[in-house]
């Protein structure tokens, strides 16, 4: 007796861009699509891509019937024949509105839109809940790099102390290839742009808004603690300097731009982006080019590293995909993975209050009492330092610094005062940095 024929999953798709043109092509074609029947129980049929402009020549994605092409979002989602829908146009609105309606019809939806789900994540999440379907959003962070799926699940019965990651491939690329070879951050960035790591307006990337955004939706799944976007402190990496990258790795540490999500008090949550000092030995620092990690403290299970391809439209589909034959599964088996909806009271910290060790270089005038009128300003500001080294620039010298643990608003109070020396010449670069002392301050 013949077999029966597997059931049919239809999938409606938000956007063709790099991720989605990439996912179009591993549900499309035709090479793998028995072995993701089999793996999701259903044979997995694209019944429309809703895109800005149908009739845009879409060479990376060679499977797309011209037939699937619509302008018409709201109504592809609207469908009645719906099984799934995934949502990768991005932004906002109309992004929002789209994946609420679907939720709303207790169809699943699969995103990788870390904009929305930083911005109205809980409130997403609560409607999936309550309506008894699946909300998916492991892309949405790392690209393949499986973190939201080890928060959700494999942390479920964890207390996480801190939660700190590259999770941008861009600004990665850029700070290690300053590093590797020595060269500025408008030459890097160039190479990137013309490598294809960086858009033509790398904004979003090196100013930090798309780490601010990941640091958001990590900080409410690690601590179940809502992270208002506008809370996250966000640095970007344009400030860097050459000569600060490798005056770092002169010192023993590698620069990179991290997103860090931590407890520091009873109730209190500090998320913030900022480039920071990471020791060589510490495995994050060995995290090259366009790879993401992301490193997870708890109380019982100690430190955890995730780590692989952070940017592409290949490896962050297949994180789209995984949640795509997950939630195939559960709509098959009339069940579903509820998302995060748990909310504790929890307050923003300050960046003033946080605590750091710090590095700081100054160009200062060469001549006597320079360094007893430097180190005065630290002093009456509370900043011990750890160590100094002098580099002879002719008339000038350039003084580095590495400090002991202090506040933000210490440090801050310290720059003022350097400012007004007439010894100084100019504050160079100002790095966090992340080592043993800091642990637990």
């Amino acid at each position: 007796m013949p077999e029966s024929p597997l059931p049919v999953i239809r999938i409606a798709i938000l956007g063709c861009g790099n991720v989605g043109a990439s996912l179009v092509e591993l549900l499309l074609d035709p090479a793998g699509a028995a072995d993701l029947a089999r793996r999701a129980g259903a044979r997995l049929e694209v019944v429309g891509v809703a895109v800005a402009d149908a009739s845009k020549a879409r060479p990376s994605a060679p499977h797309l019937p011209v037939a699937l092409l619509t302008e018409d979002a709201a109504g592809l989602v609207a469908r009645d024949d719906l099984d799934l829908v995934v949502e990768l146009m991005g932004g906002l609105e109309p992004a929002g509105s789209l994946v609420a309606s679907v939720l709303t019809r207790g169809i699943p939806v699969v995103t990788g839109n870390k904009a929305l789900l930083a911005d109205r994540g809980l409130e997403l999440g609560v409607l999936a809940q309550t309506h008894g379907t699946d909300l998916g959003f492991e892309a949405a962070v790392g690209g393949v790099v499986p973190v939201i799926r080890t928060l959700r699940e494999s942390f479920a019965g964890e207390s996480i102390t801190r939660v700190m990651g590259i999770v941008n491939g861009t600004t990665n690329f850029i700070l290690s290839t300053m590093a590797d070879q020595g060269s500025s951050y408008d030459d890097v960035l160039a190479e990137a742009q013309a490598l294809g790591y960086a858009e033509a307006d790398p904004t979003a990337d090196v100013e930090g808004y798309d780490a601010a955004a990941k640091a958001a939706i990590l900080a409410r799944l690690a601590f179940g603690c809502p992270v208002p976007i506008e809370s996250v402190y966000r640095e970007g990496i344009t400030g860097v300097r050459g000569v600060d990258v490798s005056f770092a790795r002169h010192l023993g540490f590698a620069v990179k731009l991290l997103a860090i999500a931590e407890q520091v008090g009873d109730g209190e949550i500090s998320a913030r982006v900022h480039p920071t000092m990471v020791p060589l030995d510490h495995p994050l620092a060995s995290v090259g080019g366009a790879f993401n990690a992301v490193f997870i403290e708890g109380r019982a299970s100690g430190p955890v590293m995730l780590y692989g391809q952070g940017a592409g439209g290949l490896p962050t589909a297949s994180a789209v995909l995984g949640d795509v034959i997950d939630a195939a599964r559960h709509r098959l088996a009339g069940s579903y993975s509820p998302a995060p909806t748990s909310s504790i009271d929890c307050s923003p910290v300050g960046l003033d209050e946080l605590r750091s060790a710090f590095y700081l270089s100054i160009d200062v005038a060469d001549r006597p009492g320079v360094l007893a009128a430097v180190a005065t300003a630290f002093g009456d500001n509370h900043i011990s330092i750890r160590s100094m080294e002098q580099v002879g620039l002719g008339d000038e010298a350039r003084l580095i610094f590495l400090t002991h643990t202090a506040t933000e608003r210490d440090m801050a109070a310290t720059l003022a005062s350097l400012e007004t020396l007439d010894v100084v010449d100019a504050i160079g670069g100002v790095l966090r940095v992340i080592d043993g002392e800091e642990e637990g301050n």
